[in-house]
């Protein structure tokens, strides 16, 4: 008996020796979760809102309440951030625990609307149908392994041929400077050819590309990748890319809805984006392209992107 209770107090003495030890002027991780869910939170809700500027007042609106419900002011909150982005390991934990919540909490509340929400109830069957896999909400920053995120979907009996697909997201980026260049890169792999879209994004917003692959058979695998560029520039100021709501839908032909039309122009829209993510830092430029990665392993519609389609014949 007493052998066990000695084997028990050593690992008692692993489990706190392994715990991170966070410095106690910064917001602790547990409490710091139920922080960034709010903040997340209101900053969705003030998105599902119809313009700009109801948005922009919204979102300070939700997030003052959600500091007050939390104790907290904007200064704790800025700098107990910075001091996870230097822990990558650390926030990466917390991102997971703050993703699994709030897929939850987006399906009770049912906050996404708009084009996202129009198939935000959709399955994985069906004529019209939403395939992603997996979780729908990401955190990204421009180091490695975090820059990168992949995908792969397997066809099965479900893709027909004809079909086509929209891929669309909502990103949000959390920059203090810094140029803001994130890509999305997606390849339909047929029998004999590769379809390719890739696109560019730079402001928070929603995003959409449509692949309509002008092929008669059915695919074998759509796969691909979200990348953040910018890896060389400095680690200790805060960058960070939020993509949440991810959405592929498949639609068969003989039903296929009408999608919406995306547009490479500098429209009203993407004027108040670039407004919108000023109050994270300066208004960037566009940097230098980032080099077209290898595929391991969705597209925009931030209105301000830079679309390359093109069709590779598979040896």
């Amino acid at each position: 008996m007493k052998k066990l209770h000695i084997i028990i107090s050593v690992v008692l003495a692993c489990m706190l020796a392994c715990k991170p030890n966070i410095p106690s002027q910064y917001i602790q991780p547990d409490e710091i979760v139920d922080i960034l869910v709010d903040y997340h939170l209101s900053r969705a809700m003030a998105q599902s809102l119809p313009n700009y500027d109801e948005q922009n007042y919204s979102r300070a609106l939700y997030w003052n309440a959600a500091m007050q419900k939390h104790g907290i002011t904007q200064e704790k909150f800025d700098s107990s951030m910075v001091y996870y982005y230097s822990r990558a390991d650390i926030f990466d934990d917390i991102y997971k625990q703050v993703y699994d919540r709030l897929n939850d909490q987006y399906t009770l509340l049912s906050i996404s609307e708009g084009e996202i929400g129009r198939y935000s109830a959709l399955k994985a069957d069906g004529d019209t149908a939403n395939i992603w896999p997996g979780r729908i909400s990401h955190f990204m920053m421009p180091m490695s392994p975090y820059n990168r995120l992949d995908f792969t979907i397997a066809g099965d009996t479900t893709f027909y041929e004809g079909d086509t697909f929209l891929m669309q997201f909502t990103s949000d980026f959390v920059y203090q400077t810094g140029t803001k260049d994130a890509m999305l890169y997606v390849a339909v792999v047929y029998a004999d050819t590769t379809i390719v879209r890739q696109s560019r994004f730079y402001y928070s917003g929603l995003t959409q590309v449509r692949i309509d692959p002008p092929v008669k058979n059915s695919p074998k695998t759509i796969k691909g990748y979200f990348y953040l560029g910018k890896e060389h520039e400095s680690s200790t100021t805060m960058k960070m890319l939020f993509i949440d709501n991810i959405q592929l839908i498949r639609f068969h032909k003989k039903h296929e809805e009408k999608l919406p039309v995306t547009t490479d122009s500098l429209s009203r829209d993407s004027l108040a984006q670039q407004s919108d993510s000023a109050h994270v830092g300066s208004r960037d430029s566009v940097g230098e392209s980032p080099k077209i990665l290898p595929l391991k392993g969705g597209t925009s519609r931030n209105r301000m992107v830079e679309r390359i389609d093109s069709v590779k014949a598979s040896r």
